[in-house]
């Protein structure tokens, strides 16, 4: 804005509920504190105490577009601090009026004053979870053991996805995944013996990521991923105080997993245990994961790719497309 450019300026401040309030950058305190005149349509905004104490004279006000515009004239800067929604009549109706081409406009300015970081939708996540687990009829009667076939069908989703390649997909039955967490986490809130939140699930798996990567967090060293295996099963190892190195191996996975992973055991703690020599096919089938194991090929992943070639040669003889 130029000083012979008496129309003034009007700029819309945003915050994110995401970050504490009075938290603001140092240009939205500028904006704020070098204003003629601050304007909030929400008397009960977080930020305002805030602003208040910071010596900020903030008007609760609704202005419409043509108010707005005129509350500039003269050259006067007006920062609305703009609701959770973001002001859309507002901005809509500034918008018409610099389109008619019939008003002098006040500069426009959109200033963010705070910024998520990295993961902060995942309080969006928990502040929904929490109203769904209080308000919906079906969401407050789950329970752990309810919702635990919902995980693995849910793991499985993600696991199609990532063998079909698909990213939209991918995304998606990620969300799906982390819902079960955050729901299993808000279900054992209200456990009255031993309650949880998500941020207990979420400071137990950090306190188990640190202590594992000593290389990452500390003085070991690892420069393969060889090495970096062997200090989380060493770690592990302690942490679990294991009797034998089956333990802790989930016995209800899918078959070929579970042979695959006790193979695995074995090799990785280099033991000299042959495979049963008895006759049958399920015997076979063990032997076949354990080599598919060595030969470091998932066997799962291996049998759900023939299976799907065979599908597909079922749906060809059928003369069904895809």
């Amino acid at each position: 804005m130029t000083p012979e450019d008496p129309s003034g300026r009007v700029v819309l401040l945003t915050t994110s509920h995401r970050v504490a309030p009075g938290l603001l950058s140092w240009p939205a305190w500028q904006a704020l504190r070098t204003a003629d005149r601050v304007l909030c349509a929400d008397g009960a905004h977080p930020q305002l105490p805030y602003l208040r104490e910071a010596g900020i004279r903030v008007e609760e006000a609704s202005p419409t577009a043509e108010d707005l515009v005129a509350a500039c004239a003269g050259g006067h800067t007006v920062v609305v601090v703009a609701t959770g929604e973001g002001e859309p009549t507002l901005t809509d109706g500034l918008a018409r009026l610099a389109g008619s081409g019939r008003v002098a406009m006040p500069e426009l300015e959109l200033l963010p004053a705070s910024y998520d970081l990295p993961g902060a939708r995942l309080l969006d996540l928990i502040q929904v979870m929490d109203r769904i687990r209080a308000e919906c009829p079906w969401s407050s009667q789950q329970t752990h053991k309810g919702l635990a076939k919902y995980g693995i069908e849910e793991a499985y989703e993600l696991v199609e996805a990532i063998e079909d390649g698909d990213r939209d997909e991918l995304r998606e039955e990620l969300g799906d995944v982390l819902l079960q967490v955050v729901f299993h986490a808000r279900i054992a809130e209200d456990d009255p013996d031993s309650p949880f939140s998500i941020d207990d699930v979420a400071a137990t798996i950090v306190t188990k990521l640190i202590h594992r990567h000593p290389h990452v967090f500390g003085d070991a060293t690892a420069t393969t991923p060889e090495e970096v295996k062997e200090h989380w099963l060493r770690t592990k190892a302690v942490e679990k105080r294991r009797e034998s190195v089956t333990d802790g191996i989930p016995l209800h996975q899918p078959g070929l997993a579970l042979a695959a992973k006790l193979a695995s055991r074995v090799r990785s703690a280099d033991l000299e245990v042959p495979l049963p020599t008895a006759e049958g096919i399920g015997y076979e089938l063990l032997a076949l994961a354990a080599r598919a194991e060595s030969e470091g090929v998932d066997p799962e992943a291996a049998l759900r790719a023939a299976a799907r070639a065979y599908r597909d040669a079922i749906r060809g003889v059928e003369g069904v497309g895809d």
